[in-house]
């Protein structure tokens, strides 16, 4: 957790302020029953009118700025922990943005989205406080003890028992509960993935009518995240009686023995109420550093949380090269190319070769499982090759930045993606620079000026989270036009014509061919009808290429591709 502080830097003067202003307010807090003592010994005792009001009137003032330090820690350890807790959000989100793929399938995005939520605002929390509590405990609890002493010293003995008693109960406390807390966090990030994965596929669910099962799953992970709960809080529950009853206890052993020193002339009345103000500081000091000792395992086992994400390297680095984007449109090449994703027994591509050039069209098909989606998601480094080299320009994208790479590349990814905003602001996700004549163009190649004119405010209709209110053909049409209006020099369409029907399909398809002219375009497709005009076809089998060619080509050299023709075309079609 201390590593995560470093992130405070910014706000050194705030924590500065908060430290002086609570070590203002101990002191005032610990001077004021001195003053009472006076007050009753010198003034109440002896009759002393003038003497009270003197006094009373300098423990208001007393009183008075102990309060406006108090509220002056307030103000400034809020501002320092919510700034530092932005901070640190906006800091593992910037991190998290920079992992590959394989990174957010490693921690998961439901643990991901917890611990950038949950996790950060238990350390807000924790900040918030002990920012105050790490002077103002220790203060209290020394100084009450040498003020305590200065009023009798053997009296003070009751104290200097029951402090360690009270320290030994804290520690096993936390001792206890710490690994609970961790346990915690872990089950809170499960039940974070079944409400995720429930809300995500409520359309699923309730078509299959597995609602009692997901009931049922949800009512686990809950109960588990409760039972770990309650135990926690049975643990702490019995901290504060616990320290409750010992205050209590030692109240009645120094009123007790301190009647006995009064009546034995060895201490005056102000001092044992002054004493007792003291014993009560002091106990209060340790009920405060308890109430940390609570909060703490929870924040530590965030901390660790969070720190893992930010401590993790992503595997896919920048390379050194920035090429901008110019007008020369670079060729796409794989040379020997083999990948297998984390963990998998078997490679999901072996030994890949291919070159297109711009203004050429190569399809990719193949069966499910074959690859096609994973030979896509290379040319934008999502994954790093095993082995071989993917080159744009001749250049291998490992040497390249991310940035100058996937800014030539447009990619309409197998299943359609669209934000919160307006169709506009979709389109323009693609290029925040269009213009309105651009964004038209593209909707319009596209295929999707025609929904798009139909709808009341039309481009700045509003699309609903993950473009729940269009179609599957819509948000395709939406995603394509995205891509069309950056205008890059690879377009990547993975399986992006799936949800249009064939007479939409062949128009796309129609106007797509002057627009991509000079660039490289590769289209993956499981209709061999999409690809039949393709300047090259690709045919992947279980991760390896078994088939180059044209259309009439396959047909003849290809038993793989044949198999899939036969089984779409008719025989009047594939003749």
């Amino acid at each position: 957790m201390l590593k995560l502080f470093r992130y405070l830097k910014p706000y050194r003067v705030a924590v500065g302020l908060v430290l002086v202003l609570i070590l203002l307010q101990s002191l005032s807090d610990l001077y004021l029953p001195t003053l009472m003592a006076d007050i009753v010994d010198h003034g109440v005792v002896t009759g002393d009118t003038p003497y009270i009001w003197r006094i009373g009137g300098f423990m208001l003032l007393v009183a008075a700025l102990g309060a406006a330090c108090s509220v002056g820690a307030s103000y400034w350890s809020s501002r320092a922990a919510s700034g530092f807790a932005r901070d640190l959000r906006s800091r593992v989100f910037a991190h998290v943005e920079q992992f590959s793929l394989q990174e957010f399938d490693k921690i998961g995005t439901a643990s991901l989205i917890t611990r950038t939520t949950n996790d950060i605002n238990q350390l807000y929390q924790v900040l918030g406080i002990m920012m105050r509590v790490i002077v103002m405990a220790p203060m209290m609890c020394i100084g009450g003890i040498v003020m305590a002493v200065s009023k009798d010293a053997v009296l003070s003995l009751v104290l200097i028992g029951i402090v360690p008693l009270l320290a030994l109960f804290i520690f096993l406390v936390f001792r206890k509960g710490g690994p609970l807390f961790k346990a915690m966090q872990t089950k809170l990030d499960r039940l974070s993935l079944v409400l995720r994965e429930q809300l995500t596929g409520v359309r699923v669910i309730r078509s299959f009518n597995r609602i009692p099962h997901e009931q049922e799953r949800f009512a686990q992970a809950n109960g588990d995240l409760t039972d770990t709960a309650i135990q926690v809080n049975r643990i702490m529950a019995s901290m504060m009686p616990v320290m409750m009853l010992v205050l209590n206890f030692a109240g009645i052993a120094i009123i007790w023995y301190g009647g006995i020193r009064i009546d034995n002339g060895h201490m005056q009345v102000g001092d044992l109420i002054a004493f007792i103000q003291y014993a009560w500081q002091i106990m209060f000091s340790l009920v405060f550093a308890s109430m940390m000792f609570v909060m703490i395992p929870r924040a530590s086992a965030s901390a660790v949380r969070i720190q893992e994400v930010l401590t993790m390297k992503p595997d896919i680095r920048d390379g050194e090269s920035s090429r901008p984007r110019t007008a020369t449109r670079p060729s796409v090449e794989f040379r020997g190319v083999s990948f297998r994703y984390p963990g998998a027994e078997m490679p999901a591509l072996t030994d890949i070769s291919f070159e297109t050039h711009p203004g050429e069209v190569t399809a990719i098909i193949g069966g499910t499982g074959s690859g096609k989606s994973t030979l896509i998601n290379l040319i934008p480094r999502f994954y790093d090759v095993e082995e071989g080299q993917v080159l744009i320009g001749g250049s291998d994208v490992r040497t390249m930045t991310q940035e100058s790479l996937r800014l030539q590349i447009g990619l309409v990814p197998q299943k359609a993606t669209l934000f919160t905003g307006t169709v506009a602001e979709n389109i323009r996700y693609g290029n925040e620079e269009a213009s309105e004549e651009e964004l038209r163009r593209a909707a319009e190649i596209a295929q999707a000026s025609d929904f798009i004119g139909k709808m009341p405010e039309g481009y700045n209709a509003p699309i609903s989270q993950g473009g729940a209110n269009v179609s599957g053909g819509q948000k395709q049409r939406l995603a394509i036009a995205r891509a069309l209006v950056r205008r890059p020099a690879i377009y990547l369409f993975d399986d992006s014509f799936s949800a249009l029907d064939l007479k939409t399909d062949a128009k796309l398809r129609a106007a797509l061919l002057p627009e991509t002219a000079d660039a490289c375009v590769l289209i993956v497709a499981q209709r061999v009808s999409t690809v039949m005009e393709a300047d090259r076809i690709l045919v992947l089998h279980e991760g390896r290429l078994v088939g180059s060619g044209t259309h009439r080509e396959l047909l003849e050299s290809s038993p793989v591709y044949r198999e899939i023709a036969a089984s779409q075309l008719t025989e009047e079609e594939i003749a």
